[in-house]
């Protein structure tokens, strides 16, 4: 029987969570009898971290706990958490941030999801500056990849031998080695970043899975993305679409969300009115909460979700400034 540790850091799903009446539940229940028990503990759109990134429902909020010994539904659900998105228009705007070679890190390992929104802030870090990294993509089945960790979510970034854990944590150190005269943090940039992890990211899985063909899509670019083989990839699009679609409903309920469009559409206006008629938050150059809020919208950027955001929002300009920003990745090819 395959198990695997949740991925996502936040989100039980519930027993018997499926319904028969449901032509999506059915299909998840068929693929799982096949696995084993119904039960399952999973979270999702959380494959990571963020300090309290939040030990709570995160796909909801993006991280549950998860016991050591689950079956694979618990992984389905852990992967549905690990989706954000991305799209730009180039405008003229300041170049990437290259770090001096004094500071340069020389050997630099990321484990993640491809499609891990949080795993997606910390390459949006290094890939704005330029610091060169490596990829092992983790499998959620199992994590064979992380057994060597004590921490056993994603993103965990190698630096040079030493292990970093919890994304916002792994940019404030990195920045801190980067820019070590750097010594107070801007009030107004912290503000935006906690308001990245404790809230931005609760109002995603509510939308990416908020319909059947929704969270369809969602796992067809999770799979497609992802470190699985042949058969667990059937498996987890279309049991996992089936399990996150029935979770976002009780996602909505407990962060008080009623129309789902309108909280994303919501989100994406309060950054657009903090920027408050600059390039960036930063000002012309992006700062780490313009990076934190890219990022974690960059996976969904293409899912019928960050498209009507784009759409209908104000957002779209600063997206593609910072695109432009970001740049050209600095990942290292295998």
């Amino acid at each position: 029987m395959l198990r695997a540790q949740n991925l996502y850091y936040h989100f039980p799903v519930p027993r018997n969570i499926f319904s028969p009446c449901s032509a999506a539940a059915a299909a998840a229940d068929t693929a799982t009898a096949t696995l084993g028990r119904r039960n399952c503990i999973g979270t999702a759109f959380n494959c990571c971290s963020a300090k309290s990134e939040m030990r709570q429902l995160w796909f909801p909020p993006l991280f549950p706990f998860v016991p050591p010994s689950i079956t694979m539904k618990s992984g389905l659900a852990g992967l549905a958490g690990a989706v954000s998105f991305s799209m730009a228009i180039s405008s003229v705007v300041e170049a990437k941030e290259p770090v001096s070679l004094e500071f340069l890190p020389k050997d630099v390992v990321l484990y993640q999801y491809e499609a891990c929104p949080f795993c997606n802030k910390v390459k949006a870090f290094l890939d704005y500056h330029n610091i060169p990294y490596k990829v092992v993509e983790v499998n959620p089945f199992g994590k064979k990849e992380i057994k060597w960790s004590d921490y056993k979510k994603v993103p965990i970034l190698v630096v040079d031998g030493e292990q970093l854990v919890e994304s916002s944590d792994i940019i404030d150190k990195l920045n801190q080695r980067i820019h070590p005269e750097k010594t107070i943090l801007d009030e107004e940039e912290s503000k935006w970043r906690r308001w990245v992890d404790e809230h931005l990211v609760h109002v995603l899985s509510p939308n990416i899975y908020r319909t059947i063909s929704e969270a369809l899509e969602s796992f067809s670019y999770i799979t497609s993305h992802g470190n699985f083989s042949f058969h667990e990839r059937l498996t987890a699009k279309y049991a996992g679409a089936a399990v996150m679609y029935l979770v976002s409903k009780k996602l909505k309920k407990k962060y008080n969300i009623t129309d789902e469009r309108a909280a994303l559409y919501e989100a994406a206006e309060t950054w657009s009115k903090a920027i408050d008629g600059r390039e960036f938050l930063g000002g012309s150059r992006p700062n780490l909460a313009d990076l934190s809020v890219f990022g974690v919208l960059r996976p969904i950027r293409y899912l019928k979700a960050g498209r009507d955001m784009v759409e209908n929002t104000s957002i779209g300009e600063w997206y593609q400034r910072m695109e432009a920003a970001v740049g050209e990745s600095s990942r290292l090819q295998a």
